[in-house]
């Protein structure tokens, strides 16, 4: 979170329930099976207990990923729309760096809630992002944790965005990642997993581990090849790619009563190869190629 906070918007701007609905039913219709709703934070919103009942209804499988402040007030709506994967943010096991990091202090309730997860019976995977100087030094206490628990960890490289100053000397890379799981627990200490098809993470389990941890590599070893995600933004706007600026506009579409099958189809022929176009550190390291790609804390979805 940018330390002077985001610009908040009119309401009006954003995705009605009504309106999340009829989007969805849209892209299940052309073939989605799964639905994850994610943020920004996505159970701040006043009607995200009728999104996840009116979503749960569809043939999908459906998750989410939330910073698990509020997830005990919606572990009755989870069970009940069928909703069994959740991922939770939560980049440092340190309070003090969680408070520096989120500029909240949600360390308690987080991880009070995660283990309230683990104790109802749910898939929780933890999400950090790695970055070099604020909480690389804890990754292996992370993949210990998922020895010692059955919690699936996910380090993820730092990406590129609209006002997080982004450049690679910040960034970890997975050799690096995994260098250090050697160095701890030797070479044999953990062993590489098979992925599921079209996985963005890189799988593997500590010896005796009951959970697994992964790497989120799509900095330095990207999954373009095998992507087949998209994501709808809060307002309503389709990206193709994470690191892509390119937003089509289907709340605008639907909301002129306009077919939005045609601009879905759109997007998704139009998606570069890799990385929104961005196919090396130097293109990365010019602020032109990335700074109008809205940042995660603003887009939701």
């Amino acid at each position: 979170m940018p330390a002077e906070g985001i610009v908040l918007r009119p309401r009006e701007q954003f995705m009605r329930t009504a309106e999340v609905q009829a989007l969805a039913e849209t892209f299940v219709e052309m073939g989605v099976k799964k639905i994850r709703l994610t943020g920004g934070e996505p159970l701040v919103r006043k009607d995200a207990a009728q999104i996840i009942t009116e979503l749960g209804r569809l043939p999908v499988e459906l998750a989410i990923t939330t910073n698990g402040v509020l997830v005990d007030q919606f572990v009755d709506v989870f069970k009940e729309a069928g909703l069994r994967s959740v991922n939770v943010s939560l980049d440092s096991l340190r309070p003090e760096r969680m408070r520096a990091i989120s500029r909240r202090d949600p360390f308690a309730r987080t991880t009070a809630n995660i283990r309230l997860l683990q104790d109802q019976g749910f898939h929780v995977k933890v999400n950090m992002v790695v970055m070099r100087g604020v909480n690389d030094d804890e990754v292996t206490d992370f993949m210990e944790w998922s020895r010692e628990e059955q919690v699936h960890v996910r380090f993820i490289e730092y990406m590129p965005f609209n006002g997080n100053r982004w450049e690679w000397g910040k960034g970890v890379p997975e050799a690096e990642i995994l260098a250090r799981a050697t160095e701890r627990f030797g070479a044999s200490g953990y062993k590489r997993l098979t992925d599921r098809p079209n996985d963005t993470a890189r799988n593997y389990r500590l010896t005796g581990g009951a959970g697994t941890f992964a790497i989120i590599s799509s900095v330095t070893n990207p999954f373009c090849g095998t992507c087949n995600r998209i994501r709808l933004t809060a307002d309503g706007k389709l990206k193709n790619c994470l690191f892509g600026q390119d937003e089509t506009d289907l709340l605008g579409a639907l909301r002129q009563g306009k077919d939005i099958r045609p601009l879905i189809i759109g997007s998704v022929l139009h998606k570069k190869a890799m990385r929104g176009g961005m196919d090396s550190f130097k293109e990365f390291s010019d602020p032109a190629r990335h700074g109008a790609n809205r940042s995660m804390v603003a887009i939701g979805g």
